[in-house]
């Protein structure tokens, strides 16, 4: 069993609460500027056709040169591009001011409009965008033209924008930097739950999950895994030490009972109904011993004290001991019994003996099952930096749905009910892939068949 690693970059939760907050902040900007925007925008258009219209007001009360007079000293304290007037007699031709043409989109009605395009002209001191305009007919005939560049509304934008970058990367850049801050303590204590939970599934029970002082969240849920596992020890603890103790205790008088049986035996004449019974209860009491001493076997390698012989050592001789013990079985049964190795294989640490006792129950397995003259390889490959063991034959397989379930205890396929055997040799297997921590995968041979694969 495999644990997800830690979620790295912008797929840890820190990083996606993180960009989460950054795009609402972004949106709520959005909407606050959005909606300050049109208040101001409003407001500013309130106030330019205010005071556009006050100024219209008061320069019709005066006339000729007057008027001409009142202009010239009011445009001296106004902005440049944003306030212009002309003055046109009846014809429309221009007497006075810096606008030489009315607007082809002013109507003459004394009103305020709003002209996208303000005044056709080259000269860089009059407005030149939208602007608000108003042409008013005065005293002499004449016609007075006052406009006003509505562009300060642009620049109230331009500020509101600026704010809003300006809030925003101050939002984001902090933010990043207390991601990084932030994501490393959590994800170090998780590496650190992380490495004591792979202990435990590797079926180390005593361990148990680290605790720091905050008392947190990850604390909380660490101190309850480690009740759990505290229980889940106590229980797996008390039924091992009662199987252990009955197989051990049922053993020796097993061993009594098969002396005695053995010893009437040898009192009956050979070939009488008595010895031919006794033969028979021989048989059955050496199976049954057989079974408790295959339980005491699986609960010695459940046991994870043999990690201490662990050695490095070369796969290749292994493979080929395994072959060449098998090979004389194989060939009784009329099977082919084929060894395929590439010209080296990576090391293996681990128990030679329990290995070969691995191997060796896979292998007698493929050979007991297989029909005469059927195949079975034994092959190893090089994956990935690590050694790759094959198993297949040209049996009748495993079916999918008893693929786990043969590893269990005692656990027989329904197709295997008249072979020889009570269902122990398999779950030895597990103890032993186990105790090493390699993993074993049951398939389908491509032709058929069963296909077992040990990834070591």
């Amino acid at each position: 069993m495999s644990l997800l690693t830690p979620s790295k970059g912008w797929s840890s939760s820190t990083s996606r609460l993180l960009a989460l907050y950054s795009t609402l902040f972004v949106i709520w900007s959005g909407v606050l500027m959005g909606g300050l925007y049109y208040e101001v925008s409003g407001y500013m258009n309130r106030l330019a056709k205010h005071s556009l219209m006050q100024r219209q007001h008061l320069l019709s009360r005066f006339q000729g040169d007057q008027l001409i007079e009142a202009l010239t000293t009011s445009m001296q304290f106004d902005m440049p591009n944003v306030d212009a007037f002309g003055v046109f007699d009846r014809q429309k031709k221009p007497l006075n001011g810096a606008i030489r043409k009315i607007p082809a989109q002013l109507p003459l009605d004394g009103h305020i409009h709003e002209l996208n395009s303000c005044v056709d002209s080259d000269d860089p001191a009059l407005p030149q965008s939208s602007c608000y305009a108003i042409a008013t007919h005065i005293q002499n005939d004449r016609w007075l033209v006052l406009v006003r560049d509505n562009g300060s509304l642009l620049a109230v934008t331009l500020i509101i924008w600026h704010a809003l970058l300006w809030g925003i990367a101050l939002t984001i850049i902090p933010g990043i930097a207390a991601w990084q801050l932030l994501r490393r303590r959590p994800l170090h204590r998780i590496r650190a739950i992380q490495a004591s939970a792979q202990s435990i599934v590797a079926g180390k029970l005593t361990h148990r999950l680290p605790l720091s002082d905050r008392r947190d969240e990850l604390d909380m849920l660490a101190a309850i895994a480690n009740a759990m596992l505290e229980r889940i020890e106590r229980l797996l603890n008390e039924v091992k030490g009662t199987c252990d103790n009955i197989a051990h205790d049922l053993r020796t008088p097993l061993t009594h009972i098969r002396t005695q049986l053995y010893r009437i035996q040898q009192q009956a004449s050979e070939g009488s109904p008595q010895a031919l019974q006794m033969n028979k209860v021989i048989a059955e009491a050496d199976t049954l011993m057989a079974r408790f001493r295959g339980l005491l076997r699986i609960s010695e390698l459940e046991d994870h004290q043999r990690r201490s012989e662990f050695i490095q050592f070369d796969p290749m001789t292994l493979l080929k001991e395994v072959h060449d013990f098998y090979l004389p079985l194989a060939e009784e049964r009329q099977l082919t019994l084929l060894l395929q190795l590439p010209q080296s294989l990576p090391s293996l640490d681990g128990d030679r003996a329990l290995l070969f006792e691995a191997l060796a129950n896979l292998l007698s397995n493929s050979i007991k099952f297989t029909p005469h003259g059927g195949e079975v390889i034994l092959k190893a490959v090089s994956h990935e930096g690590s050694t790759r063991i094959e198993v297949l034959d040209s049996g009748p397989g495993i079916p999918p749905a008893e693929r786990e379930a043969v590893f269990q205890r005692f656990y027989r396929c329904d197709s295997t009910h008249q072979q020889s055997g009570f269902g122990l040799g398999l779950s030895i297997v597990a103890a032993i892939i186990d105790l090493h921590g390699f993993r074993l995968e049951v398939g389908t041979r491509e032709h058929g068949g069963a296909r077992l694969v040990l990834d070591c």
